[in-house]
């Protein structure tokens, strides 16, 4: 074998320096969007509000992973749980243009504790869930704010919820809200409507607007038919149409309890998406109908207004907005004298509106 020489022109291997790669900047869940130092800051918030809405029943406190609550069997003998779960929809939309946040929380409390009290329960405790693209935290407490104060009025603890960041899954500045009520009631006081009967008196409880319901037909109509601004002062409905749209969704609670103590409703109907037509139907026996009296209660403006508007049908107005009508409550004939005399007591305004008939199971209206 023979060895080569460095003379004969074969190169020696070279030492050489090879540089450092960079190292990778550290990402952190904040880069992604989330700040969930903000996040805690409103949690800190949210603590205290709820917690004003606790009663003895509330056990632990915000924070756990699940929310606990205490069913008081001395006050019912044999109880039976109603919940519930809904949103405020695209009424949100106009929150947004208007900055106002604080009123969302009441609708969405209350819109959930019509839904069980019609069946004659009595609110629990309530859940929420806030969802964002960037958690503001002035934002977040005006939107629980307003959740604290309905659970509040309407004797519920708030107990617990969820508080979501999710950047790029909603637009800078809006939220979406949803929430989650839990209520009881006596098997032997459940509020079914098996007992309505035909000629039954129904009587129906004013809105105070739209509520929840019916906002993207309206704000369609309001916003891009009409071309309003949610700040402008439509003189039709003598008032600004942001303000008419986001009129706070009624509690009925107060008025449902004193009719169902005194045994004086054999069914009730909580007005909402799908109107009249479609909700008064959830409540009817087999072989009953319902006829409703147009023209039986006065008609708000803003109703009268997106119906100009539109050129929208009656029957598509009847089965998209409560019409000034957000509760329906069915009386026998033999007890109507005292409804009557209840509510003037109460000071609750109500109208007749029409009869419980025989038929399908439908609303008919003349």
């Amino acid at each position: 074998m023979v060895s080569a020489r460095p003379d004969q022109g074969i190169p020696l291997t070279e030492s050489r320096t090879v540089p450092d790669k960079p190292k990778p900047k550290s990402v952190t869940y904040a880069d992604a969007g989330v700040d969930i130092s903000s996040g805690d800051r409103a949690k800190e918030r949210i603590k205290y509000l709820a917690q004003k809405t606790f009663n003895r029943n509330v056990l632990g406190g915000i924070g756990g992973f699940g929310a606990l609550f205490r069913l008081d069997l001395q006050r019912w003998k044999n109880p039976i749980l109603v919940s519930s779960a809904d949103g405020v929809g695209t009424k949100l939309k106009v929150a947004f243009e208007l900055g106002l946040h604080h009123t969302v929380g009441q609708d969405l409390v209350n819109h959930c504790v019509n839904d069980i009290a019609v069946q004659g329960a009595t609110p629990l405790f309530f859940l929420d869930y806030l969802a964002s693209g960037k958690l503001d935290p002035e934002v977040t407490e005006a939107v629980i704010t307003g959740l604290a104060e309905a659970c509040k009025a309407n004797g519920c603890a708030l107990i617990g919820g969820e508080t979501a960041q999710m950047p790029g899954f909603y637009t800078d500045g809006e939220y979406d809200l949803a929430g989650f009520i839990v209520g009881a009631v006596d098997r032997d006081k459940m509020v079914t409507g098996a007992g309505i009967k035909p000629g039954d008196v129904l009587i129906g409880l004013p809105s105070t607007g739209l509520h929840t319901n019916g906002y993207s037909l309206a704000r369609k109509l309001m916003f891009e038919v009409a071309g309003y601004k949610a700040t402008q002062y439509v003189t039709a409905i003598k008032e600004k149409a942001g303000t008419a749209l986001m009129k706070t969704h009624r509690s009925y609670l107060h008025v449902i309890q004193k009719l169902v103590a005194a045994g004086l409703t054999t069914g009730m109907a909580h007005i909402t998406g799908g109107g009249i037509t479609e909700n008064l139907p959830r409540i009817l026996p087999k072989n009953t109908g319902a006829q409703i009296e147009l023209g039986s209660w006065p008609v708000l403006p803003i109703f009268e207004h997106l119906r100009e508007l539109g050129q929208v049908s009656q029957e598509e107005m009847m089965r998209t907005f409560n019409m000034g009508v957000g509760l329906i409550a069915a009386i026998p004939v033999a007890k109507f004298t005292r409804a009557k005399n209840l509510m003037d007591r109460s000071e609750e305004k109500f109208y007749v509106i029409g009869r419980v008939t025989k038929g399908e199971r439908r609303v008919q209206y003349t």
